[in-house]
């Protein structure tokens, strides 16, 4: 009897397979159709930009951190803002308006991510229409982005010491529009997806991760909450007011492929209701900036005349203010988990150090717990359930 060849295969997945975002790449050793052992490998998209903020004044920071996770763009923003503000000793003299935005912004920012997220995970599983359906309603958001900032993708709307500017007339009747038509699309992808069998083949007890491995690995977020966690940056440091909103933290138990997509499809629930909240909350006439000189100039009609207030502009805006000395990190509850930012300053116009908290990174480097010794078919599920976004992980 001829002897059988037992010995293991090593395969490249990526990077250019575009169920791994095209720039992920795993080196999967497999014993037949089961993963045995997996070595991610990142830095295709390797951007710099964290090395880049060094570089520039402070408030030029904000359109290069929109760009490390893409689609979470001014939650990086938002976590910058909070953690310069804080060296500034400003975040604590917010206007209430303000704060309000800035949590209707994040969470349009955060059902954003997750439309995007659905729409790519159902279509690599198998079911296409998903994709279809959601870009239909994130359409939307972009155009509410548009119509705030001008920019579809990064509209740089939230600035250190408060915002750009004040919303646009309109802005708040736009939102409420798309707030009210939500929940019943949810509707539509859930009869879609959630008690498809085929879906449930695919997800369930599919890339089982416990909550006391999250935690050991740095997994926050849908995936920790998913496997039985509660954790939520908006409840466990409250920032924006966000301890004065009324919301459910979303969990599951299994820690599977499917209560990940259960936790993310409720999240966006709860952040149409979050917003709504906020909506409410944003009085028509209003500040959009904390009254500190250092940073916004106060109108021309106040205290200098029109020639100072051209003065005052550009020297803020021309050589940027100046940051205390000193060091802090701010997290926020991105669409990925906690998203921080942490920052140095040595006194000067330009922060000295940069550095974002990446929950993709964190999610790549724990790929062995969700991949190892399940089937090969099964890799790309669980990727698209960590919805791992590769310029957050290659800044």
């Amino acid at each position: 009897m001829a002897d059988v060849r037992t010995e293991t295969m090593t395969v490249n997945m990526g990077p250019q397979h575009p169920s791994t975002h095209g720039v992920l790449r795993l080196v999967l050793e497999l014993d037949g159709e089961t993963v045995v052992s997996v070595q991610p490998t990142v830095g295709y998209l390797h951007t710099g930009i964290e090395k880049t903020c060094e570089q520039k004044k402070w408030q030029q920071v904000i359109p290069l951190v929109e760009r490390m996770d893409y689609l979470g763009a001014q939650s990086n923003s938002l976590a910058f803002c909070l953690s310069v503000e804080r060296m500034l000793g400003i975040d604590t003299q917010m206007p209430e308006r303000v704060n309000a935005i800035r949590v209707l912004i994040a969470e349009l920012q955060r059902i954003s991510s997750h439309l995007v997220w659905f729409g790519t995970h159902a279509m690599e599983v198998g079911a296409i229409t998903g994709l279809l359906y959601a870009l239909r309603e994130r359409e939307i958001v972009m155009n509410l982005n548009e119509l705030l900032g001008g920019f579809r993708f990064f509209p740089s709307y939230i600035r250190v010491g408060g915002l750009r500017e004040d919303i646009p007339r309109g802005y708040k009747e736009a939102v409420q529009a798309f707030l009210d038509r939500l929940p019943g699309k949810l509707d539509e992808y859930e009869t879609l997806i959630t008690k498809n069998m085929i879906w449930i083949d695919r997800t369930r007890g599919v890339g089982v991760i416990t909550y006391e491995d999250c935690c050991k690995q740095g997994l926050f977020g849908p995936i920790a909450r998913a496997a039985g966690g509660d954790y939520d940056v908006r409840r466990a440091f409250p920032y924006c007011g966000y301890d004065t909103y009324e919301f459910d933290v979303i969990g599951a138990s299994n820690g599977d492929v499917y209560d990940r997509y259960l936790c993310r499809v409720a999240e966006m629930r709860e952040s149409v209701k979050i917003a709504k909240q906020a909506l409410d909350r944003i009085d028509p006439v209003g500040p959009w900036a904390v009254d500190d000189k250092r940073i916004v100039p106060p109108p021309k009609d106040q205290v200098y005349t029109e020639m100072e207030a051209l003065i005052q502009h550009f020297l803020i805006y021309s050589q940027g203010f100046k940051v205390p000395a000193g060091d802090a990190y701010v997290p926020v509850e991105g669409p990925r988990g906690e998203h921080g930012c942490y920052v140095v300053s040595d006194g000067t116009n330009r922060p000295w150090r940069v550095h974002m908290r990446a929950p993709g990174l964190f999610a790549c480097q724990a790929l062995h717990k969700f991949i190892v010794g399940g089937m090969i078919a099964d890799v790309i599920a669980v990727i698209g359930s960590l919805d791992v976004v590769m310029g957050d992980v290659d800044r």
